[in-house]
C-alpha cells in the first residue's frame, strides 16, 4: 500500500485508488461527454472503512449521493470534475442518468447471459458496468427507463418480478472504479470504447434481457420448490 493522502477524508486509502477515481471522473467528460458528480466516500473508523454520510447500516457505503440536490453539482467540465476530485480524491464516480444515457439494471447472472447472447446476434452494445452486490447495467440512449414496464409486458414478463428495471431521469449509476464500502468496486463488463460511442435503442436490448432475467427468475423459483 502506497503512502496514505495527506487529506482527512481519503486517509489510509492508497493514492492510486483516488488517483483512479479522478482520471476516471476527467476521463467520463473527456472521452464521453458524461455528466459527473462526486458522492460520498470511505473513512477509516476503529479499523473498518464506514461511509462519510455516518450511518452505520449505509446500504452503499461511499458510493451514494451526499446531498439531495446531488443532480445539481453534477458537471460535464473536466476541469470542474479534476477540481472536485482533488478537493475530495477518495469520492465515489456517480453518472447521472436521463442525461446522455439511461440504464437497464439486471441481476449479474442474468446480464452475463443476455450479453453472451447478444453477442452472438452481433446487436448493438453500449458499456455495461457490474457492480459488486451482482447488478449489471446496460447503457442505452436516453428515455429508455420511462418504456421499460410497458415494453417488458409486450415480451411476456413482469419487469418487477424477473428484476428487470429502468435507471433514467433524476437517478445515477455509480461507475467505475469506485469501492462499495467492503464489498468491492464496480467494474466494466464491457468498457466505454470508440467502437460503443453510439448507444443502442432500449428495444434492441429488451426481448434478450427480458428473457434471460426470466430464465434466471424461473430457475431460482425452482431450486426453492
Amino acid at each position: 500500500m502506497e503512502d496514505p493522502i495527506g487529506v482527512k477524508e481519503a486517509a489510509q486509502v492508497p493514492r492510486q485508488r483516488v488517483d483512479q477515481l479522478l482520471d476516471a471522473a476527467v476521463r467520463y467528460t473527456e472521452e464521453r461527454h458524461w455528466d459527473v458528480c462526486p458522492g460520498t466516500w470511505l473513512e477509516p473508523v476503529d479499523g473498518a472503512q464506514r461511509c462519510s454520510c455516518g450511518e452505520v447500516g449505509c446500504a452503499a457505503p461511499g458510493a451514494h449521493p451526499t446531498r439531495a440536490d446531488w443532480a445539481q453539482g453534477a458537471t460535464g467540465s473536466a476541469a470542474a470534475a479534476r477540481r472536485m476530485w482533488t478537493q475530495q480524491p477518495g469520492a465515489a464516480v456517480l453518472l447521472p442518468t436521463g442525461r446522455a444515457f439511461d440504464a437497464l439494471d439486471v441481476p449479474e447472472s442474468a446480464g452475463f447471459l443476455a450479453l453472451a447472447r447478444m453477442e452472438r446476434m452481433s446487436l448493438p452494445l453500449g458499456p455495461v458496468t457490474r457492480t459488486p452486490d451482482r447488478r449489471m447495467q446496460f447503457f442505452v440512449l436516453p428515455g429508455a427507463a420511462a418504456k421499460v414496464e410497458d415494453l417488458v409486458r409486450r415480451a411476456g414478463w413482469n419487469a418487477a418480478s424477473i428484476g428487470l428495471r429502468g435507471v433514467g431521469e433524476g437517478d445515477y449509476v455509480t461507475a467505475p472504479p469506485t469501492r462499495v464500502g467492503g464489498t468491492g468496486a464496480v467494474q466494466w463488463a464491457r468498457s466505454p470504447t470508440t467502437a460503443n460511442r453510439w448507444l443502442p435503442e432500449v428495444e434492441e436490448l429488451i426481448s434478450p434481457l427480458a428473457y434471460a432475467c426470466g430464465r434466471v427468475a424461473a430457475d431460482a423459483r425452482e431450486s426453492l420448490s
